[in-house]
């Protein structure tokens, strides 16, 4: 018989101690993940500065799981015009999920 996989347990951010920094940080990481991953597009700064600002007034009204913040990422840029880029709400909140991981030196292969 095999054994149940454990649920992921959730990731829950430190308080924000500087929200400018951290949202500055945010929108260049963002950017710059942007333009790698395909081609530098003008509209990238757009949705690296939406990203970020979706995601620091998350953090200052107290959201400190980053799952919820994903799901706030991807609900909210849902009304941002995607027509002049290759990506997607979806995208960009996994991709905002992998560079905030990244930054506090979590593995995120593999739900380890």
């Amino acid at each position: 018989m095999t054994q149940p996989i454990p649920p992921i347990p959730p990731i829950t951010l430190p308080p924000m101690r500087n929200p400018q920094q951290e949202g500055d940080w945010l929108k260049k990481a963002l950017r710059d993940w942007l333009d790698r991953e395909f081609i530098p597009e003008t509209v990238n700064q757009q949705i690296a500065e939406r990203a970020s600002q979706i995601f620091v007034r998350q953090r200052l009204e107290g959201e400190n799981d980053l799952g919820c913040l994903v799901i706030a990422i991807v609900t909210e840029m849902q009304a941002f015009d995607f027509s002049k880029s290759f990506y997607s709400e979806f995208a960009i909140a996994n991709a905002v999920s992998d560079l905030i991981l990244d930054s506090l030196g979590i593995d995120r292969c593999c739900g380890q």
